[in-house]
């Protein structure tokens, strides 16, 4: 059964020094988006304000402590307003313990209204790291936040570029523990959610291409035997389920073979192992190092609430220009509708 035709979704405004405040401006003065859905930011909306300012679009703010209360039109932002980081505090371009507490308190109120039903899907705009840990949240990012705060165990990463889709084994550990994390029962887990996933968007019969971890996928054990112990093992498993599962493959043809059609998801086995071939299908610069396009989605697997994001950071170096692409963050709003009208009926 389908779901909302027009979704209530959740964007938090990130950190309020980064960039994700004139992202979320620039995104919402499009009239065409809220045709789609309702989309409601979370956060400050003295932020947001200031952010309209900054980008200089025709749109006005409308406060709300209730997601009741929002009006869900063209031309006015709904701000569900938190009042945590004044103008003064949070300055455009700075790391500081504000921003970063700011942010992690909208995403512990997205999730709480995600889980609560208010909301269809919870959106997020980028955060700064240093910044939550300068406010004494100790997490890696957004996927632990919310797997904390929904209970949930087996999670993993996607990555959406196009017809290019990348899920993770892990993510935010030392390359040396990566290696570690790479067992067949979680390799198997991440397969089954990238099964999933794919089944969420349409896909009928996902065809699923898994990395090796080593140089050559491991050259049958001659540069390394998790392929042989881990992997494999984990693929077999996942076939005798019925899911279209095949690999390990060398990780320098895998990626180019899901770009070009050959596979509807990707499985890497670490961070920059998935991350290098979705930026580079996603990001693009110019000779003096500028960005000219930034595309891409992030989505959470595994939790019982949809989330997905932006693929970049806060790019605190244009924070307060007006100058930054809400293209990425077009797209994880584009995402989380198709995931919320694939969810089933609104409760």
């Amino acid at each position: 059964m389908s779901g909302p035709s027009r979704p209530i979704l959740g964007i938090t405004m990130g950190d309020p020094c980064g960039i994700g405040p004139e992202i979320a401006a620039k995104a919402l003065a499009d009239a065409a988006v809220y045709q789609r859905c309702q989309p409601i930011v979370i956060g400050d909306a003295d932020i947001i304000e200031r952010a309209i300012r900054f980008v200089s679009v025709p749109l006005a703010v409308n406060r709300i402590s209730a997601v009741e209360s929002a009006i869900g039109r063209p031309g006015t932002i709904d701000v569900y307003d938190l009042r945590i980081a004044t103008t003064e505090q949070a300055k455009p371009g700075k790391v500081c313990a504000v921003g970063g507490h700011a942010a992690y308190e909208a995403i512990k109120r997205s999730i709480e209204l995600a889980m609560s039903g208010q909301i269809h899907a919870v959106v997020t705009a980028p955060v700064s790291k240093q910044a939550l840990h300068l406010a004494g949240h100790d997490f890696a990012g957004h996927t632990e936040i919310f797997a904390h705060f929904t209970g949930s165990g087996e999670v993993a990463m996607m990555l959406a570029v196009g017809n290019l889709r990348i899920v993770h084994v892990s993510t935010h550990v030392s390359l040396r523990r990566a290696c570690d994390l790479v067992s067949r029962g979680r390799v198997l887990a991440v397969i089954r959610l990238a099964n999933q996933a794919c089944r969420q968007l349409g896909i009928e019969h996902p065809r699923i291409g898994v990395a090796g971890l080593n140089p050559h996928a491991g050259e049958s054990g001659l540069f390394g035997d998790e392929e042989l112990r881990q992997i494999q093992p984990a693929i077999q498993a996942a076939r005798d389920e019925g899911i279209e599962a095949s690999g390990p493959y060398p990780p320098d043809t895998l990626f180019p073979r899901a770009v070009g059609g050959a596979f509807d998801v990707a499985v890497a086995m670490y961070h920059d192992q998935g991350h290098v071939p979705a930026k580079l299908a996603g990001f693009h610069c110019d000779s003096s190092g500028a960005w000219t396009e930034v595309r891409g989605v992030n989505v959470t697997l595994g939790l019982p609430i949809i989330r997905t994001s932006v693929d970049h950071g806060t790019a605190f170096d244009q924070a307060g220009t007006g100058r930054a692409s809400e293209k990425s963050l077009l797209d994880a709003i584009d995402y989380a509708i198709r995931l919320a009208q694939a969810a089933g009926p609104s409760s």
